[in-house]
């Protein structure tokens, strides 16, 4: 076994390699951006070195620069996490020729598996099922949409060199087909450096089933079952489960048996990941293989009680499997959510923004466990438009779905995260769903229950529960400072009467008024609009959450204070406000209908207009990247285009002004 090891990686699964390996006694060497001076990752190893400045080129990507840094301080074996340097055969094989160990399959592995086409090739010869599609090197624009049309819309537009739903178009009919060519393509190689495409059938009602694969160098290969990721926006996960609801012995074994055809096929060793796409009637089709740990793999750790990242350090080290086919056992059932910085009311644009709270449900060991939690961040980092949009990965584990399910809601309930834009409510209202609970999968789910996700919500109740606790949190922050000197407490206390405080709070740019009396006899009365409220005034004595507020009918919530941000946990969901100081002057902010500005840091890749043209309310304008990933930005209203106030190719801060529409 190694004795130090290096971890090419950053935020969460640098994290949880760490871990691994601590358990193990593995020293560790942990690689950072001028970013990442302060973050997690640098603190969970042994040693850190830093790489470079905050883009990814310049510092995680450098494989020249990290295998310096490996050589320098003695790794013997280089963990690339997942992401960045994971799958790239030019770096494994640098570590090879450099005489240190790839914790990760043979060059040769990643090559065959590198490009989707070719991949897809080999999978034929080895009889694994695909789906129809077009697969070749021609990439003219013309032939591609011939292709498309022999196999009959709709059809997907995927690249080839492809990952994480980046460089990847549904097409429904056949004048889409253009301008989502040239749109994946552009995507394609900013990601990638590769913009080849390939063009397959679209499966509809499709389920997203993986196999979770580990080969040795001893010849031997096994599969530790399956995981369900069937629910996914913008084409990445949202939600993954092991095992797949609904999943028979026989379908397990068939696909079981396909991943491990598909892994012997290009001598891979350590973990890997085969992905089939599977029509409701049970008919899978190999899509891709992941050669690397992925994201979920904490529910197949929960599922089989085994760490994954253990049998990558003993197979990379030489050792043969741990356990044969016949030894996996599956016990009981889990659900991994993903904690993403990002707007799901927004067409789950990524957001940025430092954490100012962060206060996770009780975790338990990993593994076995009933939650799990995985993140590389905590109160007080940022989340920045340099790397993904991840949080945190909250796991659970029950004895059966209905457990498991049971447990996600509860921990979703318990975690509270503020300072910046993110999906925990979104995930609340999707867990609850019917069609996820009674497990109804496919990768349309969130768009079939769009109703229930981003209909109608009871914004009233929210509001005012989360007025009234925060009200109650600014009379008891006023109160506190100065509880045993009536006279010079700052709450308007008078020896005779009932104490009243008019309190202006803005929600969203919304302002309300609230009214909080406090009478002789200590009782309080909080009144919103015409409501009103008894409260007994008090903070429940809860070491674990100073600041929760009760009222005396039973309604609880926890309310975190940053200055005049006021962030209130309330049963109906969590809304932050405003306290408007009337002793400070409050600055209108004008509306600007005609502005078209940059939701986040980007790049501007097209524009799609020109100044004088005549655009509709919902017409798309401007194309910006952020994030490897591309957002489509329209008019506001209908107009002319007065100005273009950017080009292609200028990087843009959140906020710039790109172009102005004018009315008519």
């Amino acid at each position: 076994m190694f004795t130090k090891i290096l971890i090419a990686n950053r935020g969460e699964i640098a994290c949880r390699v760490a871990a691994t390996a601590r358990r193990l006694g593995i020293r560790t060497v942990a690689v950072y951006s001028q970013a990442d001076a302060h973050a997690r990752h640098v603190q969970a190893c042994d040693e850190a070195v830093c790489i470079g400045p905050a883009s990814p080129r310049e510092s995680y990507l450098r494989a020249d620069r990290i295998l310096e840094v490996a050589q320098a301080t003695g790794a013997q074996a280089v963990h690339p996490g997942y992401g960045f340097l994971s799958e790239n055969e030019g770096f494994a094989q640098a570590c090879l020729e450099a005489g240190i160990a790839f914790i990760g399959p043979p060059p040769s592995a990643i090559a065959a598996m590198g490009s989707k086409s070719a991949a897809k090739a080999l999978m034929e010869q080895a009889g694994v099922p695909l789906v129809p599609g077009y697969h070749g090197d021609e990439q003219a624009a013309d032939f591609l949409l011939a292709q498309a049309e022999r196999i009959g819309f709709p059809v997907l537009i995927k690249a080839s060199a492809g990952g994480g739903g980046k460089g990847m178009r549904i097409v429904r009919q056949a004048d889409e087909f253009a301008a989502a060519l040239v749109s994946c393509q552009r995507e394609a190689q900013a990601s990638f450096g590769d913009q080849h495409v390939l063009v397959e059938r679209y499966v509809t009602q499709p389920r997203h089933i993986e196999i979770q694969v580990f080969a040795d160098t001893h010849g031997n290969v096994i599969h530790l079952g399956e995981r369900d990721c069937s629910v996914q926006r913008r084409h990445q996960k949202v939600l993954e489960e092991a095992p797949a609801p609904g999943m028979t012995p026989e379908l397990r074994a068939q696909m079981g048996a396909a991943a491990v055809a598909a892994a012997k096929s290009v001598g891979y060793v350590g973990a890997g990941t085969v992905e089939f796409i599977c029509e409701q009637d049970g008919k899978f089709y190999f899509m891709e293989m992941n050669t690397r740990l992925q994201v979920e793999h904490p529910v197949t750790e929960a599922v089989t009680g085994l760490d994954l990242v253990e049998w990558q350090l003993r197979v990379a080290s030489g050792e043969p499997l741990p356990l044969t086919q016949a030894q996996v056992t599956i016990t009981g059932h889990a659900i991994e959510a993903r904690i993403c910085a990002e707007q799901p009311e927004a067409g789950f644009l990524p957001a940025i923004g430092t954490l100012r709270t962060m206060r996770t449900p009780e975790a338990s060991a990993f593994c076995v466990a009933p939650v799990r939690i995985d993140s590389g961040v905590a109160a007080g980092d940022a989340i920045s438009p340099h790397y993904d949009s991840m949080i945190a990965k909250l796991i659970v584990h029950g004895a059966d779905r209905q457990q498991a399910l049971a447990r996600m809601q509860a921990a979703l309930a318990e975690l509270q995260v503020t300072g910046l834009h993110h999906n925990v409510g979104f995930l609340r209202k999707l867990v609850g769903t019917e069609s996820f609970s009674q497990a109804r999968l496919d990768t349309a789910l969130i768009e079939r229950e769009h109703e229930a996700l981003f209909g109608h919500v009871d914004e009233q109740a929210l509001t005012q529960t989360a007025l009234i606790a925060a009200s109650l949190r600014w009379w008891q922050d006023q109160l506190a400072p100065r509880a045993d000197e009536p006279w010079s407490r700052a709450d308007g206390w008078a020896l005779h009467g009932a104490q009243r405080h008019v309190l202006r709070w803005q929600t969203s740019g919304d302002t309300h008024r609230v009214a909080i009396t406090q009478e002789r006899d200590g009782r309080l009365s909080v009144q919103v609009s015409h409501a009103t409220a008894d409260t007994l005034g008090q903070l429940q004595p809860d070491p674990a959450l100073p600041h929760r507020v009760r009222t005396s009918s039973g309604f609880s919530a926890h309310v975190d204070r940053h200055g005049d941000t006021f962030d209130a946990f309330t049963t109906p969901g969590h809304l932050s406000l405003r306290w408007l100081d009337p002793l400070q002057q409050q600055d209108d902010q004008a509306a600007h209908a005609g502005q078209v500005t940059a939701p986040m840091p980007g790049k501007v890749v097209a524009l799609l207009v020109n100044p004088g043209d005549e655009v509709k309310a919902g017409q798309p304008l401007v194309v910006t990247e952020a994030m490897k990933m591309e957002h489509t930005l329209t008019a506001p209203r209908d107009g002319r285009v007065a100005e273009l106030l950017c080009r292609v190719g200028d990087q843009v801060p959140e906020g710039a002004e790109l172009l102005r529409i004018e009315s008519e």
